[in-house]
């Protein structure tokens, strides 16, 4: 069955970021269709299901690719965003991050240090904080 599923995948463009979004979104509207009365939201949803389909069978990979880089063009600041705030989260186990009072400056301390004066990289100010 695998083997016939490879098969039938091959030279065809697959499941890509802009796919996977699409697939959110259904659940998403699927979701919102369940507690509303209009057959709107089902129908929304029904169309893209088919189009992530469609684009996930398809075998004009050019065409699909060109909508994937511009999906991911018009996402990147969000993405970007997000990321960054992922980082600062991961890095605020072992650090605190505090801003230069003059330049807002982001400025990385690692914990459990008691306090410290810091000095910004880069406006030379400096200030007491708590590690």
């Amino acid at each position: 069955m695998k083997e016939k599923l490879l098969r039938f995948m091959q030279g065809r463009y697959g499941v890509d970021q802009f796919g996977r979004f699409l697939s959110g979104l259904t659940m998403v509207l699927l979701i919102i269709s369940l507690f509303s009365r209009h057959r709107l939201w089902y129908a929304l949803a029904l169309a893209s299901l088919i189009y992530s389909y469609f684009r996930m069978f398809s075998r004009n990979s050019v065409k699909r690719y060109a909508e994937n880089q511009k999906y991911l063009a018009y996402t990147a600041g969000v993405r970007r965003a997000l990321g960054r705030k992922k980082n600062e989260l991961a890095q605020s186990r072992t650090h605190h991050i505090y801003r230069c009072p003059s330049c807002r400056q982001k400025i990385r301390i690692p914990r459990g240090r008691g306090r410290v004066e810091v000095r910004c990289p880069k406006c030379s100010a400096t200030f007491i904080k708590k590690s």
